[in-house]
């Protein structure tokens, strides 16, 4: 098994730790270490490490830089070919690694996958984060095989086969490390959410495949950090999407999406209003404030990632728009009739 390293950013997660950590240790494989990378923790991550996991190798940041900002930082003090990123709110069963390793293995064009996501509190469903696979609409929206929008479905094995997929969930997330510092790892400004998608967008603009394993399956607990609607998420994720889109989409995919997003987040800011959220309305308009902000870094930004695009690239973008589709009554994965399934 070539140097493989299971590493957990943690900020001030020690209760996940304590709960979710030593299934990570009792199920890594032998030579496989395991690295909890900490982002300037004030709880007693760091005490509870120490008394609790001492054959766990430790990286301490001086403060929290976020998802992106914090692995970005933290991975580049790990000496692995093999990265695989962990959230610290997963559980994990015996056999989960040994297919990951064996995907990028077998295939030298792969640069990431990940297992299928179950819910740790539903078990027989898929989790929200990364189900199994992920795709995005032209409009940029994102769903999976196993969850459109809110919709969440069962696991009843209806996605069980191996394949090429759009983007692959952080919270269980394996890639080649070398090539993880040649595309610069995930973007710095985004600090949390989407980051994952982000990167495996440029990672298929640069000639590479990402692919979902669902013979390795892990348990996500899942909005251990924020919740779903949390304003400061909905700020992420707004924000994020639309850097995202500006630095990797086609020209006439971009064209479509500034030409009807703008109308679509003010309808969902709309709906925030009148559903009383007041601070979700106001953290959709200061997304795009950001978005704006940044846009002679996102334009260097997309010089660079489409210069690196070999000829005939194809990212897995659906052209069609997920949220018609879901208003259309068309609400599981397999209604979507995507790639025969």
């Amino acid at each position: 098994m070539p140097k493989s390293k299971i590493v957990l950013l943690n900020w001030n997660g020690a209760e996940h730790l304590r709960r979710y950590l030593p299934s990570v240790v009792a199920t890594a494989p032998e030579g496989v270490g395991v690295v909890v990378a900490d982002n300037g923790s004030t709880d007693d991550s760091a005490a509870l490490l120490e008394r609790d996991f001492p054959t766990v190798e430790r990286v301490l940041l001086d403060r929290n830089y976020g998802f992106a900002g914090g692995y970005n930082r933290a991975l580049r003090q790990i000496d692995a070919d093999y990265l695989i990123l962990l959230n610290t709110d997963v559980e994990t069963p015996a056999g989960w690694v040994e297919p990951l390793v064996r995907c990028l293995d077998e295939n030298p064009d792969v640069a990431a996958c990940a297992p299928k996501l179950r819910s740790v509190e539903r078990r027989d469903r898929f989790e929200y984060a990364g189900a199994a696979g992920g795709y995005l609409d032209f409009l940029g929206y994102p769903f999976c095989r196993g969850r459109v929008l809110r919709t969440v479905e069962r696991d009843e094995g209806q996605y069980d086969d191996a394949r090429d997929v759009g983007w692959v969930t952080g919270a269980a997330f394996c890639c080649r490390a070398a090539l993880f510092r040649e595309l610069g790892g995930f973007d710095d400004d985004f600090f949390a959410h989407m980051e994952e998608v982000d990167l495996c967008w440029r990672m298929q603009l640069a000639g590479w495949r990402v692919r979902i394993v669902p013979e390795s399956t892990v348990y996500h607990y899942g909005g251990g950090t924020l919740q779903t609607d949390s304003p400061r998420k909905v700020f992420f994720n707004h924000r994020n999407n639309l850097a995202m889109l500006f630095k990797c989409a086609s020209r006439g995919q971009l064209a479509c999406v500034l030409l009807l997003r703008p109308w679509l987040d003010l309808l969902a800011a709309a709906t925030y209003l009148l559903q009383g959220q007041r601070a979700n309305f106001c953290a959709v308009f200061r997304a795009w404030a950001d978005f704006l902000r940044w846009r002679e870094r996102l334009v260097a930004k997309r010089r660079t990632i489409r210069g690196r695009r070999p000829s005939g690239t194809l990212p897995t973008i659906w052209r069609g728009s997920i949220l018609w589709r879901y208003l259309c009554g068309r609400r599981t994965f397999g209604e979507l009739k995507i790639n025969g399934k």
